[in-house]
């Protein structure tokens, strides 16, 4: 994985540096827990090579018991590249901090709510798809949450587009679908995106079979920020879209994680969905998770890629045939 911002935290003193790193998978599906750190500390070069080639190979990570600040936690975050904030605004305009809450408390009474200010949380969905360059990793930190219940849940894409019959792979091969702001306030139920919001985050078209950078896996590139499909009608486009989704979301593909206090969870976004789980009575139990996400690159489609570099190559040849054939 290629490293950027401040890549690797150093320390003159070796002995407070995290250098032993030991895996332990919690599913097949998608997961596995990183021992006996501390995340506070920094790290050597070694073990953040071995967090990232999990990173990689099990798509979830998930760290016991950290008692991070969120300074600490944005720390942590910068190791693996640029942080991203969120696109959301303050009601004074100002953009929210780096780290900021995920949480069912009302902004008003200070008590849980069984009605949170954004549903979006609840449905399947990668972050940030609607931008033309999105996340690669997001990190969640349970702060505080309900004694039973609250799950996330995440699903493998990899295994979705790997489950799907031939025909339907070729089928949709070189489809591209359309993500937006937009759709994602129209898909959640929540308030209609405002004429400025779409205005500051136009719709952004990605392939819907997405080639993973680091392995080459094809997974499935879709979600609740999905709105159609380019250049078939619409309704077919969206029928097409729901059907991929319920098809994708099936168990056997799924990784429930449950929340332990302090558990710090890092996850994919190139490869993986996922959604909170209201399986808890969010009206009596306080449910806050801090947030930090990391900035990633260009989703791709390796077959379209070597497609455009074929027409790329043949219209040169053609415009310039005199250079390479005499008469």
């Amino acid at each position: 994985m290629r490293q950027s911002g401040r890549a690797f935290q150093t320390s003159k003193a070796n002995e407070h540096v995290v250098n032993q790193i030991d895996v332990n998978k919690v599913s097949d599906v998608a997961g596995a827990e990183i021992l006996n750190v501390n995340l506070s500390k920094p790290f050597s070069k070694f073990a953040l090579e071995k967090i990232m080639k999990a990173f990689t190979q099990h798509h979830v990570l998930i760290f016991r018991q950290q008692n991070l600040s969120k300074i600490e936690q944005e720390s942590f975050t910068q190791n693996f590249g640029e942080i991203e904030g969120h696109v959301g605004r303050l009601p004074n305009g100002k953009r929210l901090p780096n780290v900021h809450t995920v949480t069912n408390i009302d902004n008003l009474t200070g008590k849980p709510t069984a009605v949170p200010h954004t549903d979006g949380n609840y449905y399947w969905h990668t972050d940030k798809s609607y931008h033309a360059v999105p996340s690669l990793m997001t990190l969640l930190h349970a702060v505080d949450i309900p004694p039973e219940g609250g799950d996330t849940l995440f699903c493998n894409m990899h295994m979705a587009y790997d489950a799907l019959p031939p025909e339907e792979q070729k089928k949709i091969a070189n489809l591209r679908a359309v993500h937006s702001w937009e759709a994602s306030r129209k898909n959640t139920g929540n308030i209609p995106a405002t004429e400025k919001q779409k205005r500051e985050r136009p719709p952004v078209s990605h392939p819907i079979v997405r080639t993973h950078p680091e392995t080459g896996q094809k997974s499935l590139y879709i979600g609740m920020h999905t709105s159609h499909i380019e250049g078939i009608p619409e309704i077919e486009g969206k029928n097409l879209l729901d059907e991929l989704l319920e098809t994708a979301t099936t168990s056997k593909n799924i990784y429930r994680h449950k929340w332990q206090s302090g558990d710090l969870v890092l996850w994919d976004n190139r490869c993986l969905l996922h959604r909170g789980d209201k399986n808890f009575e969010m009206d009596k139990h306080r449910r806050i998770l801090h947030r930090t996400v990391v900035k990633g690159t260009t989703p791709f489609n390796r077959i379209l890629q070597l497609l455009y570099a074929d027409v790329i190559t043949c219209t040169f040849l053609s415009a310039n045939r005199s250079l390479f054939f005499s008469a």
